[in-house]
């Protein structure tokens, strides 16, 4: 079903729950939301997000069971996952993809600045990606003996573990928002890309800005690990959104509530 969140423009949720029939939501704040929008009552569950299930998992057994270089290669400076260290997964974001380039400097200097072991991947495919990788790339150049170890893809539940044994997660990834926050994992959320979603306790909002970046990454730092949160589910929604579909009634027209 469709939900209202999501680095989507709005116009796209909406029409997404507008055309779907039952609404599986992660959060009491999607849920009201649907709600607004219209949906009927009785078509709308609360079943928290699929994603948190893998969290679930990771926080019963987070040992990190891989070689990181092998299992994933990458560019830079091999780091030691037994030592601290830093993750940094940020996107750019479509509605300001002109800014990706100074946007990404920013966190780049800041966390460089701090002179530990940093586990970067590499961004996803939206407008402005070009200009995200290629500050990246220039970094790089620039910084030939960083600290930096620069991946692309990891499978979820061994970026989880990563995740969870590093000293904070840096960015404007929505694992920051959700899994991260089920795993009370440190994280600096940075700029616009996750507004208006629900946060834990675990989450320091920044702009692009260096100095506050690096301000909050020294903060995340000394803090230990935050106390585990639900309000994107308790790792059971699989089960719950299966036993709902077994047992809901298919329905060929919808009506709307207001």
């Amino acid at each position: 079903g469709g939900e209202i969140s999501g680095n989507i423009d709005d116009r796209v949720r909406h029409a997404i729950t507008k055309l779907s029939d039952y609404h599986f939501v992660s959060s009491d704040q999607s849920y009201n939301r649907v709600l607004r929008l219209g949906e009927e009552k009785n078509s709308i569950y609360n079943t928290g997000c699929p994603s948190i299930d893998i969290a679930k998992k990771v926080l019963n057994n987070p040992i990190i069971d891989f070689e990181m270089s092998k299992k994933y290669p990458g560019v830079g400076k091999e780091i030691n996952l037994k030592d601290k260290y830093l993750m940094v997964l940020q996107h750019p974001v479509t509605t300001e993809f002109g800014s990706s380039y100074k946007q990404i400097l920013e966190t780049l200097h800041a966390v460089h600045n701090l002179d530990v072991p940093v586990l970067w991947f590499w961004p996803n495919i939206d407008a402005g990606s070009n200009q995200t990788s290629k500050a990246i790339r220039k970094y790089r150049e620039d910084f030939p003996k960083s600290k930096f170890y620069f991946v692309k893809n990891v499978e979820p539940d061994d970026f989880l573990k990563l995740a969870f044994n590093s000293e904070c997660l840096i960015g404007n990834s929505s694992v920051g928002i959700r899994e991260c926050s089920f795993l009370g994992v440190p994280v600096v959320n940075i700029g616009s890309r996750q507004n208006k979603r629900e946060r834990g306790i675990n989450v320091i909002d920044v702009n692009y800005n260096r100095i506050s970046i690096e301000k909050a990454i020294k903060t995340q730092i000394k803090s230990d690990k935050y106390k585990s949160s639900d309000i994107f589910g308790k790792g059971n929604s699989g089960r719950l959104i299966a036993d709902i579909l077994s047992n809901v009634i298919l329905k060929s027209n919808k009506t709307i509530t207001y």
